[in-house]
């Protein structure tokens, strides 16, 4: 995006208007109001994974195309991607998936740290095992 004239702020503004085009016109903010995010975390840490996905594939999507059609500037861009994200919406709203009203997922940190200490704990027990069981 730097290359066709787009800065960090303008980058964040980007992906927040099409963050609110695939969530129905509720904005990130909103979206952890609803789903009870800290404003510190990023949302995605609780977004289901085809939501993620969902955000993934819009901006791939703009990607190309900012690439392919030489679009500069962040209004052009905007105008791509807001268009991208509302056309996935759109085919996950085909199978009855609306992004808005799903469900949070588990913290991601939460979830780590739970398997690191599973993961401590396995390890642990592999040690514990007498010589000749190994």
């Amino acid at each position: 995006m730097y290359e066709h004239g787009v800065d960090d702020q303008g980058f964040a503004r980007i992906r927040s208007k099409g963050d609110q085009a695939l969530f129905g016109g509720f904005t990130t903010i909103q979206m952890k109001r609803k789903l009870g995010v800290p404003e510190s975390r990023p949302l995605a840490d609780f977004l289901p994974t085809i939501t993620i996905k969902a955000k993934d594939f819009a901006g791939e999507i703009t990607h190309f195309n900012v690439k392919k059609e030489g679009l500069r500037g962040e209004e052009q861009i905007v105008e791509e991607h807001v268009k991208n994200n509302q056309d996935v919406r759109n085919l996950l709203a085909k199978s009855n998936i609306l992004p808005e009203k799903l469900p949070p997922e588990e913290d991601i940190k939460k979830l780590e740290r739970r398997i690191n200490k599973e993961n401590e704990k396995l390890v642990d027990n592999i040690k514990a095992l007498p010589e000749a069981s190994k």
